[in-house]
């Protein structure tokens, strides 16, 4: 029988750039099955151990790895090799001191960083929708795929410093003039900037913001960025 939620494998070709892999040899590639993160800008747990990382040299290795239990994203352990591990994630390793999280770099929307022990239960996630169910609640549902009810005050573009994997917002940064962001596509992708305007959308435009790197000022969706901080990054995203 087909398979009923598509294809297991992908042309290297076609393969994101910031995946790291070979481009010709061999033909094919794991790829992203549905997740909590989109296709185009998530790896697959797969090749982030062997291509990303470089933890271990052959498929055989991940495999093992991945099936045994001894991979955990977010806190959760995850044994799928198709799992798709995107931006803000936190990775643990059974057997390394070391725990990554994903955030753009190095001219590419996501690479990893090692980060402390002490911010490996926490990450920042941004508010995508904003709805109110029949019981009168605010269900809140986060880029990475996650949803929440929650009564705190916050609006679509903020972003939540989250405590994983008990789902608990620990504090709400809004984006807002003077607060930091880290733009997570495009050629600035990486870049932490202040926030000197933020520009509402029209029927043609999108909300936009005026962004300060210093001597220079950009414009730019605010779909493009993420707030990270009032004054200075909240966690660790370099």
């Amino acid at each position: 029988m087909p398979s009923i939620a598509g294809s297991k494998k992908l042309k290297r070709q076609m393969a994101p750039m910031f995946w790291g892999i070979s481009r010709k040899r061999p033909r094919f590639v794991t790829t992203v099955r549905p997740g909590p993160h989109g296709k185009n800008v998530s790896i697959p747990t797969k090749v982030f151990l062997r291509d990303m990382l470089k933890l271990v040299t052959t498929a055989r290795e991940a495999h093992y790895a991945i099936y045994n239990g001894k991979v955990k994203i977010d806190g959760i352990t995850r044994k799928s090799i198709h799992h798709g591990i995107g931006l803000m994630d936190v990775i643990e390793l059974d057997g390394v001191s070391d725990a990554y999280r994903l955030v753009p770099g190095n001219g590419h929307i996501l690479h990893p960083i090692k980060i402390k022990n002490s911010e490996k239960n926490v990450k920042l996630v941004k508010v995508t929708t904003k709805s109110t169910i029949k019981s009168g609640k605010t269900q809140l549902g986060f880029h990475d795929g996650r949803s929440l009810l929650s009564d705190v005050k916050i609006n679509v573009g903020d972003s939540c410093l989250m405590q994983v994997p008990e789902q608990k917002i620990n504090e709400v940064i809004k984006l807002e003039q003077g607060s930091k962001v880290i733009v997570t596509k495009g050629v600035n992708a990486g870049q932490v900037a202040e926030v000197k305007e933020i520009k509402e959308g029209t029927f043609i435009l999108p909300k936009r913001v005026l962004l300060s790197f210093g001597q220079r000022e950009i414009e730019i969706p605010a779909e493009l960025v993420m707030a990270v901080g009032k004054k200075e990054p909240i966690i660790q995203i370099a």
